[in-house]
Protein backbone atom coordinates (compact mmCIF):
# COMPACT_ATOMS: atom_id res chain seq x y z
CA UNK A 1 0.00 0.00 0.00
CA UNK A 2 2.83 2.38 0.89
CA UNK A 3 4.51 1.67 -2.45
CA UNK A 4 1.28 2.44 -4.33
CA UNK A 5 0.90 5.76 -2.52
CA UNK A 6 4.49 6.70 -3.33
CA UNK A 7 3.94 5.94 -7.02
CA UNK A 8 0.70 7.97 -7.06
CA UNK A 9 2.44 10.89 -5.37
CA UNK A 10 5.27 10.74 -7.89
CA UNK A 11 2.84 10.77 -10.81
CA UNK A 12 0.95 13.74 -9.37
CA UNK A 13 4.19 15.64 -8.82
CA UNK A 14 5.39 14.93 -12.34
CA UNK A 15 2.20 16.45 -13.79
CA UNK A 16 3.08 19.77 -12.15
CA UNK A 17 6.84 19.97 -12.51
CA UNK A 18 9.65 18.49 -14.56
CA UNK A 19 13.41 18.68 -14.83
CA UNK A 20 15.63 19.66 -17.76
CA UNK A 21 19.35 19.40 -17.10
CA UNK A 22 19.82 21.53 -13.96
CA UNK A 23 16.47 23.30 -14.31
CA UNK A 24 13.19 22.63 -12.54
CA UNK A 25 9.92 23.32 -14.39
CA UNK A 26 6.51 24.17 -12.95
CA UNK A 27 3.27 24.40 -14.93
CA UNK A 28 2.13 28.05 -15.02
CA UNK A 29 -1.45 27.13 -14.15
CA UNK A 30 -0.16 25.77 -10.81
CA UNK A 31 1.22 29.22 -10.00
CA UNK A 32 -0.91 32.43 -10.05
CA UNK A 33 -2.53 32.81 -13.45
CA UNK A 34 -4.21 36.17 -13.95
CA UNK A 35 -5.06 38.82 -16.54
CA UNK A 36 -8.24 37.09 -17.75
CA UNK A 37 -11.72 38.61 -17.86
CA UNK A 38 -13.22 35.11 -17.67
CA UNK A 39 -11.16 33.18 -15.16
CA UNK A 40 -12.56 29.66 -15.45
CA UNK A 41 -11.92 28.20 -18.89
CA UNK A 42 -11.42 24.55 -19.89
CA UNK A 43 -7.95 25.43 -21.15
CA UNK A 44 -6.41 27.84 -18.62
CA UNK A 45 -4.45 29.53 -21.40
CA UNK A 46 -7.45 30.69 -23.42
CA UNK A 47 -9.79 33.59 -22.63
CA UNK A 48 -13.33 32.21 -23.01
CA UNK A 49 -15.39 29.14 -22.11
CA UNK A 50 -17.36 28.71 -25.32
CA UNK A 51 -19.71 26.15 -23.75
CA UNK A 52 -21.30 28.87 -21.57
CA UNK A 53 -22.36 31.24 -24.32
CA UNK A 54 -23.69 30.71 -27.82
CA UNK A 55 -23.60 32.40 -31.23
CA UNK A 56 -19.81 32.48 -31.49
CA UNK A 57 -18.37 32.69 -34.98
CA UNK A 58 -15.26 30.78 -36.04
CA UNK A 59 -13.38 34.08 -35.97
CA UNK A 60 -14.54 34.82 -32.41
CA UNK A 61 -13.38 31.42 -31.24
CA UNK A 62 -10.01 31.61 -32.97
CA UNK A 63 -9.24 35.01 -31.43
CA UNK A 64 -10.48 34.23 -27.91
CA UNK A 65 -8.43 31.03 -27.78
CA UNK A 66 -5.31 33.21 -28.10
CA UNK A 67 -3.53 34.04 -24.85
CA UNK A 68 -3.12 37.81 -25.22
CA UNK A 69 -3.05 39.54 -21.83
CA UNK A 70 -2.70 36.37 -19.76
CA UNK A 71 -0.05 36.69 -17.04
CA UNK A 72 1.58 34.23 -14.66
CA UNK A 73 2.72 35.66 -11.33
CA UNK A 74 5.33 33.89 -9.20
CA UNK A 75 8.17 34.40 -6.73
CA UNK A 76 11.60 32.88 -7.09
CA UNK A 77 15.18 33.24 -5.88
CA UNK A 78 16.54 31.57 -9.00
CA UNK A 79 19.36 33.43 -10.82
CA UNK A 80 17.84 32.36 -14.13
CA UNK A 81 14.32 31.94 -15.50
CA UNK A 82 13.23 29.89 -18.51
CA UNK A 83 9.97 29.08 -20.26
CA UNK A 84 8.92 25.89 -22.06
CA UNK A 85 5.56 25.95 -23.92
CA UNK A 86 3.52 23.38 -25.81
CA UNK A 87 1.73 25.32 -28.54
CA UNK A 88 -1.60 24.44 -30.05
CA UNK A 89 -1.13 27.09 -32.72
CA UNK A 90 1.78 29.43 -33.45
CA UNK A 91 1.00 32.76 -35.07
CA UNK A 92 2.01 32.75 -38.72
CA UNK A 93 2.07 36.47 -39.47
CA UNK A 94 5.12 38.69 -39.77
CA UNK A 95 4.24 40.45 -36.51
CA UNK A 96 7.03 40.55 -33.96
CA UNK A 97 7.75 37.08 -32.65
CA UNK A 98 8.51 38.55 -29.24
CA UNK A 99 4.84 39.58 -29.00
CA UNK A 100 2.83 37.22 -31.20
CA UNK A 101 4.84 34.07 -30.39
CA UNK A 102 6.92 35.04 -27.36
CA UNK A 103 6.96 35.52 -23.60
CA UNK A 104 7.79 38.74 -21.75
CA UNK A 105 9.21 38.88 -18.21
CA UNK A 106 8.94 41.76 -15.72
CA UNK A 107 10.40 41.78 -12.20
CA UNK A 108 9.42 44.19 -9.43
CA UNK A 109 12.23 46.46 -8.23
CA UNK A 110 11.78 49.33 -5.78
CA UNK A 111 8.02 49.04 -6.16
CA UNK A 112 8.04 49.21 -9.99
CA UNK A 113 7.67 46.53 -12.64
CA UNK A 114 10.87 46.59 -14.71
CA UNK A 115 11.41 44.66 -17.90
CA UNK A 116 13.79 41.76 -17.28
CA UNK A 117 13.81 39.61 -20.41
CA UNK A 118 11.88 38.09 -23.28
CA UNK A 119 12.05 35.30 -25.80
CA UNK A 120 10.58 34.49 -29.18
CA UNK A 121 9.62 31.35 -31.08
CA UNK A 122 9.72 30.69 -34.81
CA UNK A 123 6.58 29.91 -36.81
CA UNK A 124 7.24 26.13 -36.92
CA UNK A 125 4.97 24.22 -34.55
CA UNK A 126 6.90 21.01 -35.19
CA UNK A 127 10.28 22.53 -34.36
CA UNK A 128 9.25 24.73 -31.45
CA UNK A 129 6.89 22.63 -29.33
CA UNK A 130 8.51 21.80 -26.01
CA UNK A 131 11.59 23.94 -26.67
CA UNK A 132 12.84 25.87 -23.67
CA UNK A 133 13.88 29.49 -24.02
CA UNK A 134 15.82 31.66 -21.62
CA UNK A 135 14.13 34.78 -20.29
CA UNK A 136 16.91 36.05 -17.98
CA UNK A 137 20.13 34.82 -16.34
CA UNK A 138 23.02 35.99 -14.09
CA UNK A 139 20.74 37.47 -11.41
CA UNK A 140 21.45 37.49 -7.68
CA UNK A 141 19.66 34.91 -5.53
CA UNK A 142 17.37 37.22 -3.61
CA UNK A 143 13.63 36.45 -3.68
CA UNK A 144 11.94 38.30 -6.54
CA UNK A 145 8.35 39.02 -7.62
CA UNK A 146 7.93 38.13 -11.29
CA UNK A 147 5.24 38.29 -13.96
CA UNK A 148 5.38 36.78 -17.44
CA UNK A 149 3.08 37.95 -20.24
CA UNK A 150 1.92 35.24 -22.64
CA UNK A 151 1.95 35.52 -26.46
CA UNK A 152 -0.56 37.89 -27.98
CA UNK A 153 -1.56 35.89 -31.06
CA UNK A 154 -0.65 32.24 -30.36
CA UNK A 155 -2.37 29.41 -28.48
CA UNK A 156 -0.84 27.19 -25.79
CA UNK A 157 -1.74 23.81 -24.30
CA UNK A 158 0.97 23.99 -21.64
CA UNK A 159 3.40 26.61 -20.36
CA UNK A 160 6.11 25.68 -17.88
CA UNK A 161 8.29 28.14 -15.97
CA UNK A 162 11.84 26.95 -15.37
CA UNK A 163 14.20 27.90 -12.55
CA UNK A 164 17.60 26.62 -11.45
CA UNK A 165 17.40 23.30 -9.62
CA UNK A 166 17.44 23.86 -5.86
CA UNK A 167 15.84 27.30 -6.16
CA UNK A 168 12.45 28.24 -4.76
CA UNK A 169 9.47 28.97 -7.00
CA UNK A 170 6.05 29.67 -5.53
CA UNK A 171 2.76 31.36 -6.32
CA UNK A 172 2.94 35.12 -6.58
CA UNK A 173 0.47 37.72 -5.40
CA UNK A 174 -2.11 39.22 -7.72
CA UNK A 175 0.15 41.82 -9.35
CA UNK A 176 -2.54 44.48 -9.84
CA UNK A 177 -5.50 45.80 -7.82
CA UNK A 178 -9.13 45.47 -8.93
CA UNK A 179 -10.52 43.86 -12.08
CA UNK A 180 -11.22 46.16 -15.05
CA UNK A 181 -12.24 44.68 -18.39
CA UNK A 182 -10.59 46.31 -21.42
CA UNK A 183 -12.44 45.02 -24.48
CA UNK A 184 -11.39 46.18 -27.91
CA UNK A 185 -9.92 45.67 -31.34
CA UNK A 186 -6.50 44.60 -32.60
CA UNK A 187 -5.23 47.70 -30.81
CA UNK A 188 -6.06 46.15 -27.42
CA UNK A 189 -5.16 42.64 -28.65
CA UNK A 190 -1.62 43.87 -29.22
CA UNK A 191 -1.16 43.96 -32.99
CA UNK A 192 2.29 45.30 -33.97
CA UNK A 193 3.64 45.49 -30.43
CA UNK A 194 7.30 44.63 -30.05
CA UNK A 195 6.78 42.50 -26.95
CA UNK A 196 3.78 40.85 -25.29
CA UNK A 197 3.81 43.28 -22.36
CA UNK A 198 3.72 46.42 -24.52
CA UNK A 199 -0.03 46.48 -25.11
CA UNK A 200 -2.36 49.25 -23.91
CA UNK A 201 -3.76 46.99 -21.12
CA UNK A 202 -0.19 46.06 -20.15
CA UNK A 203 1.01 49.65 -20.04
CA UNK A 204 -2.07 50.84 -18.12
CA UNK A 205 -1.72 48.13 -15.48
CA UNK A 206 1.95 48.89 -14.84
CA UNK A 207 1.35 52.67 -14.92
CA UNK A 208 -1.51 52.62 -12.41
CA UNK A 209 -1.26 49.41 -10.40
CA UNK A 210 -4.83 48.59 -11.47
CA UNK A 211 -5.70 45.35 -13.24
CA UNK A 212 -6.73 46.08 -16.82
CA UNK A 213 -7.78 42.68 -18.17
CA UNK A 214 -7.35 42.32 -21.91
CA UNK A 215 -10.20 41.10 -24.07
CA UNK A 216 -8.83 42.38 -27.34
CA UNK A 217 -10.17 40.60 -30.43
CA UNK A 218 -8.33 41.65 -33.56
CA UNK A 219 -10.69 43.08 -36.19
CA UNK A 220 -13.68 41.65 -34.35
CA UNK A 221 -14.77 44.23 -31.76
CA UNK A 222 -18.04 45.58 -33.16
CA UNK A 223 -20.21 45.39 -30.02
CA UNK A 224 -21.85 42.20 -31.32
CA UNK A 225 -24.66 40.63 -29.23
CA UNK A 226 -22.58 37.54 -28.36
CA UNK A 227 -19.93 39.72 -26.72
CA UNK A 228 -22.53 41.71 -24.78
CA UNK A 229 -24.13 38.46 -23.55
CA UNK A 230 -20.79 37.22 -22.25
CA UNK A 231 -19.59 40.53 -20.79
CA UNK A 232 -22.75 40.98 -18.73
CA UNK A 233 -21.57 37.97 -16.69
CA UNK A 234 -17.95 39.08 -16.38
CA UNK A 235 -16.55 39.25 -12.85
CA UNK A 236 -15.23 42.80 -13.16
CA UNK A 237 -15.67 46.15 -11.43
CA UNK A 238 -15.54 48.39 -14.50
CA UNK A 239 -15.41 48.30 -18.29
CA UNK A 240 -13.21 50.23 -20.71
CA UNK A 241 -14.07 49.84 -24.40
CA UNK A 242 -12.13 50.44 -27.60
CA UNK A 243 -15.42 49.85 -29.40
CA UNK A 244 -15.18 52.16 -32.41
CA UNK A 245 -12.00 50.97 -34.11
CA UNK A 246 -13.60 48.08 -36.04
CA UNK A 247 -16.72 47.92 -38.16
CA UNK A 248 -18.47 50.78 -39.90
CA UNK A 249 -20.76 53.70 -39.15
CA UNK A 250 -23.69 51.33 -39.75
CA UNK A 251 -22.46 48.68 -37.28
CA UNK A 252 -21.86 51.35 -34.64
CA UNK A 253 -25.40 52.66 -35.12
CA UNK A 254 -26.88 49.15 -35.10
CA UNK A 255 -25.09 47.80 -32.03
CA UNK A 256 -24.12 50.54 -29.58
CA UNK A 257 -27.29 51.12 -27.55
CA UNK A 258 -28.19 47.41 -27.41
CA UNK A 259 -24.66 46.67 -26.24
CA UNK A 260 -24.89 49.20 -23.41
CA UNK A 261 -28.39 48.13 -22.35
CA UNK A 262 -27.57 44.40 -22.31
CA UNK A 263 -24.60 44.89 -20.01
CA UNK A 264 -26.22 47.53 -17.80
CA UNK A 265 -29.31 45.38 -17.21
CA UNK A 266 -27.07 42.78 -15.56
CA UNK A 267 -24.53 45.19 -14.03
CA UNK A 268 -26.27 48.37 -12.86
CA UNK A 269 -23.89 50.91 -11.36
CA UNK A 270 -20.79 49.49 -13.08
CA UNK A 271 -18.95 52.20 -15.07
CA UNK A 272 -18.68 51.78 -18.85
CA UNK A 273 -15.92 53.96 -20.31
CA UNK A 274 -15.79 54.21 -24.11
CA UNK A 275 -12.62 55.48 -25.79
CA UNK A 276 -12.79 57.43 -29.02
CA UNK A 277 -10.74 55.62 -31.63
CA UNK A 278 -7.35 57.01 -32.60
CA UNK A 279 -6.34 58.78 -35.80
CA UNK A 280 -4.92 56.17 -38.18
CA UNK A 281 -2.06 57.65 -40.16
CA UNK A 282 -3.18 55.87 -43.31
CA UNK A 283 -5.85 58.59 -43.50
CA UNK A 284 -3.23 61.24 -44.21
CA UNK A 285 -3.38 60.71 -47.99
CA UNK A 286 -5.71 57.76 -48.66
CA UNK A 287 -9.04 59.47 -49.35
CA UNK A 288 -11.14 56.29 -49.36
CA UNK A 289 -9.76 55.22 -46.03
CA UNK A 290 -10.21 58.71 -44.63
CA UNK A 291 -13.89 58.72 -45.65
CA UNK A 292 -14.55 55.36 -43.95
CA UNK A 293 -12.77 56.44 -40.78
CA UNK A 294 -14.47 59.84 -40.69
CA UNK A 295 -17.98 58.42 -41.12
CA UNK A 296 -17.50 55.85 -38.38
CA UNK A 297 -15.93 58.36 -35.99
CA UNK A 298 -18.68 60.93 -36.61
CA UNK A 299 -21.35 58.31 -35.93
CA UNK A 300 -19.62 57.20 -32.73
CA UNK A 301 -19.25 60.76 -31.45
CA UNK A 302 -22.87 61.58 -32.28
CA UNK A 303 -24.28 58.49 -30.54
CA UNK A 304 -21.97 58.73 -27.53
CA UNK A 305 -23.11 62.31 -26.99
CA UNK A 306 -26.61 60.86 -26.65
CA UNK A 307 -25.48 57.83 -24.64
CA UNK A 308 -23.78 59.77 -21.84
CA UNK A 309 -27.03 61.71 -21.34
CA UNK A 310 -29.34 58.73 -21.73
CA UNK A 311 -27.49 56.20 -19.57
CA UNK A 312 -26.06 56.60 -16.11
CA UNK A 313 -22.50 55.37 -15.58
CA UNK A 314 -21.58 55.68 -19.27
CA UNK A 315 -18.60 57.85 -20.26
CA UNK A 316 -16.79 58.89 -23.46
CA UNK A 317 -13.13 59.93 -23.43
CA UNK A 318 -10.59 61.01 -26.02
CA UNK A 319 -7.49 58.96 -26.87
CA UNK A 320 -4.27 59.68 -28.74
CA UNK A 321 -1.54 57.41 -30.07
CA UNK A 322 0.64 59.78 -32.05
CA UNK A 323 3.26 62.42 -31.39
CA UNK A 324 3.60 65.95 -32.74
CA UNK A 325 5.50 64.45 -35.69
CA UNK A 326 2.62 62.08 -36.49
CA UNK A 327 5.17 59.31 -36.88
CA UNK A 328 4.21 56.57 -34.42
CA UNK A 329 2.30 54.30 -36.80
CA UNK A 330 3.95 51.07 -37.87
CA UNK A 331 1.71 50.17 -40.81
CA UNK A 332 -0.63 53.13 -41.23
CA UNK A 333 -3.25 51.51 -39.00
CA UNK A 334 -1.56 50.15 -35.87
CA UNK A 335 0.80 52.13 -33.67
CA UNK A 336 4.21 50.84 -32.76
CA UNK A 337 5.26 50.46 -29.13
CA UNK A 338 5.74 54.21 -28.61
CA UNK A 339 2.29 54.87 -30.05
CA UNK A 340 0.67 52.34 -27.72
CA UNK A 341 2.47 53.91 -24.77
CA UNK A 342 1.13 57.33 -25.83
CA UNK A 343 -2.37 55.87 -26.11
CA UNK A 344 -2.23 54.41 -22.62
CA UNK A 345 -0.82 57.62 -21.19
CA UNK A 346 -3.48 59.75 -22.94
CA UNK A 347 -6.36 57.86 -21.29
CA UNK A 348 -4.72 57.14 -17.93
CA UNK A 349 -5.84 60.27 -16.06
CA UNK A 350 -9.40 60.40 -17.45
CA UNK A 351 -9.93 56.72 -16.61
CA UNK A 352 -8.52 57.14 -13.10
CA UNK A 353 -10.76 60.15 -12.43
CA UNK A 354 -13.84 58.19 -13.44
CA UNK A 355 -12.90 55.03 -11.55
CA UNK A 356 -12.20 57.04 -8.40
CA UNK A 357 -15.90 58.00 -8.29
CA UNK A 358 -16.66 54.28 -7.85
CA UNK A 359 -14.04 53.65 -5.17
CA UNK A 360 -11.66 51.99 -7.63
CA UNK A 361 -8.21 53.36 -6.96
Amino acid sequence: MKKVLLIAAALLFSSVASFADDRFYTEASELTLTGKVFQNTPNPYQRMDFTKYGSWTDKDIDLLEMSSGIIVSFKTNSPEIYVKPEFEKINQTNASGYAARGFDLYIKKDGRWLWAGSCSYSRSLEKENGKERKLVENMDESMKECIVYFPTFSKEKSVKIGVKEGSVIEKGEEPFRHRICLHGSSFMHGANTGRAGQTVPGYLSRMTGLGFLSLGVSGDCKMQPQFADALKDADVEAFVFDAFSNGSAKSVERNLFNFIETIQAAKPGVPMIFMRTIWRERRNFDLKHDKHERERDEMACKLMKEAVKKYKDVYFIESNATSEMHDTSQDGVHPGDWGYYLWADSVRKPILRILKKYGIK
